[in-house]
């Protein structure tokens, strides 16, 4: 049986994957918007998020749904081992639907038609998410192989692109690279299967009692690449790709951060599920109250700094061709406070406690508020109306999913130390405001002022006496300086 590591050890390992996320773009992105320009990034943007509805139908709600089963078991291999080859079973099944149906979509629609090659290139994101059975790995909380594992095939994109994207013509190999570097590393999943469960049939299947749970998963998936995907699609569509360009620009950064904000309630998801099996209640609230409050403290002074230096960050990561993303990404930051908390009482309470219908009230209601925003903005606004769609949508799902959880969720949220968090973002601001419209190079103010703001962050929280703070800062201090003296 695989060894079940501390929600710590697993939160550095995802933290650690987080960051790969994040600097595989800044190297890669600068260099690639440069050569394909906003035409290709957004016929690759368009293309993706068309093929995302397809892996998602391929995937139904098997992503999620997977890493409850699998941890609720994990401590029986034969069941483990069962259920895996029962879920791997149906995904495959649905997989060769959605391969189906995307040939036949293709086809049909002539601006996809017209793209036939890169289509086809971005649609093995379908066939890689069916056969990585990742929510295996993940149930079994085997974060320090995703970490490596993903970390590696990112490298090696990162060379390919360089190698072989050399002018506009390349957005082709551009898609390519951007699924091998994503899912690509799934190939790896399916051959260790072996080291979490047996691979030879074991018998006594019953996929009848995953069918209900897959397609509840399935419509909150649906609803969440709804109103994370649909911006894109309509923007293709009512704006043209190159508006798609501009918009990719401002969501990459943010895509990066809300990887930061939602890695603890990714890691937290398995062991809470296991807590519930378990019956540990206080175990159970202590995490919850603690994620809340580390979410908060870390998606605040993300959001206002980025706020603050959204044209140094598109011009070092997209060009000053692009700057017309800099607006799209200061009214889409403040997701990643509206995505944090909802994503731990999605992911964290609702979906472990069996309480996953709520969780699709939340998302249906999400998705409905950005179609008809979108509807409304996208013609006159393009990106910008994209993004204010979009936070209005995950407004809409925090809200719901407050009301749900109203009893449960109001003690913990007033626990966060909302004037502390203010009064430490506002001395923070007030330590870069003089690098604001600094015509340094993007690279010296991003360095410069993220040093200066942290830092003043930080230390203003732990000079109020936050608790949190006050025990990340005692960790950190006794692994680093503590040892040195010690020695």
């Amino acid at each position: 049986m695989a060894r079940i590591q501390s929600v710590k050890f697993n939160f550095v390992m995802n933290s650690i994957l987080t960051v790969s996320a994040m600097i595989f773009p800044i190297i890669t992105y600068p260099y690639v918007t440069g050569i394909l320009g906003p035409q290709g990034i957004g016929t690759v943007s368009f293309a993706n998020s068309v093929v995302t509805y397809f892996s998602m139908f391929a995937q139904l709600g098997i992503p999620t749904y997977g890493i409850r089963a699998c941890a609720k078991v994990r401590d029986n291999r034969e069941e483990l081992s069962r259920v895996t080859q029962e879920i791997l079973i149906i995904n495959l099944i649905t997989c060769v639907i959605s391969y189906v149906l995307f040939f036949i979509t293709v086809q049909a629609v002539p601006q996809l038609r017209e793209e036939k090659t890169l289509y086809l290139v971005m649609s093995t994101m379908i066939f890689f998410n069916s056969i990585g059975a990742e929510w295996l790995y993940k149930g079994m909380e085997q974060y320090h192989y995703i970490t490596l594992r993903s970390v590696l095939f990112k490298f090696i994109a990162l060379v390919g692109m360089f190698l072989l994207i050399h002018q506009p013509g390349d957005y082709v190999i551009y898609g390519g690279i951007t699924i091998f570097a994503s899912v690509g590393s799934n190939l790896l999943n399916l051959i260790n299967l072996k080291w979490l469960v047996d691979v030879r049939p074991v018998g006594n299947y019953n996929f009848r009692r995953h069918l209900r749970p897959i397609f509840v998963f399935f419509a909150m998936s649906i609803a969440t690449t709804v109103y994370t995907n649909m911006d894109n699609v309509m923007l293709g569509f009512l704006k043209g790709t190159t508006e798609n360009g501009y918009y990719d620009a401002a969501v990459k950064i943010k895509n990066i951060l809300v990887g930061v904000v939602a890695s603890l309630g990714t890691v937290l998801l398995p062991r809470v599920s296991y807590y519930v099996e378990q019956g540990a209640k206080q175990a159970f609230a202590r995490m919850t109250e603690r994620a809340l409050r580390f979410v908060f403290l870390v998606s605040v002074p993300l959001c206002l700094y980025f706020i603050l230096f959204a044209r140094p960050s598109i011009y070092l990561l997209s060009g000053e061709a692009f700057e017309a993303s800099i607006l799209p990404m200061q009214l889409i930051m403040p997701t990643l406070v509206f995505i944090g908390l909802s994503n731990i009482m999605g992911i964290q309470i609702l979906v472990p406690t069996g309480r996953e219908k709520q969780v699709l009230y939340s998302e249906i209601a999400g998705a409905v508020v950005n179609v008809i925003v979108n509807s409304m903005l996208i013609p006159n606004l393009g990106a910008a109306g994209a993004a204010i769609g979009t936070v209005l949508a995950e407004i809409t799902v925090l809200a719901v999913q407050v009301m749900a959880l109203k009893g449960e969720i109001l003690p913990a949220l007033g626990k966060i130390p909302y004037l502390r968090t203010c009064v430490a973002v506002a001395g923070a601001t007030a330590a870069v405001w003089w690098l604001m419209g600094s015509s340094l190079h993007p690279l010296v103010v991003l360095m410069a002022s993220a040093v200066l703001f942290f830092s003043a962050y930080g230390v203003l929280l732990l000079l109020m006496g936050e608790r949190m703070a006050r025990e990340i800062w005692s960790q950190v201090w006794e692994k680093t300086v503590g040892k040195v003296l010690k020695k």
